[in-house]
């Protein structure tokens, strides 16, 4: 079951569609830079709605084709690798940056599918 008009995500999670367009992003990069430009107060808000629903999002998207997912459900896929960037930033250092890195940066060349 998809989400209603313009939800990006599918509406058994339409409680996680305010963060939706903000954190369903598909690529690293846009990931890690969102968390960078986000406060740690944002995360946490966004960290502690995502994360009573991670095993309701896991085992909805285990029921679909991996290789064939819906755009609803590649944008919960998506909100799911978001929270993933979150965490560390919410639960060890409460701040977005690394501690203790100055101006390193990794760069990811190969993203999970899809």
């Amino acid at each position: 079951m998809s989400g209603g008009a313009g939800a990006l995500l599918p509406a058994e999670f339409a409680d996680l569609e305010p963060f939706a367009v903000k954190w369903c992003l598909p690529t690293e990069p846009e990931r890690y830079s969102t968390r960078l430009a986000s406060t740690t107060e944002q995360m946490q808000v966004f960290y502690d709605a995502i994360t009573p629903r991670l095993e309701d999002a896991m085992s909805y998207l285990e029921k679909l084709p991996y290789d064939a997912l819906p755009d609803d459900a590649t944008n919960l896929l998506y909100l799911l690798y978001s929270m993933i960037q979150a965490s560390f930033p919410v639960e060890i250092w409460h701040q977005p940056k690394v501690p203790d890195t100055g101006a390193t940066s990794f760069d990811c060349f190969v993203e999970p599918a899809p």
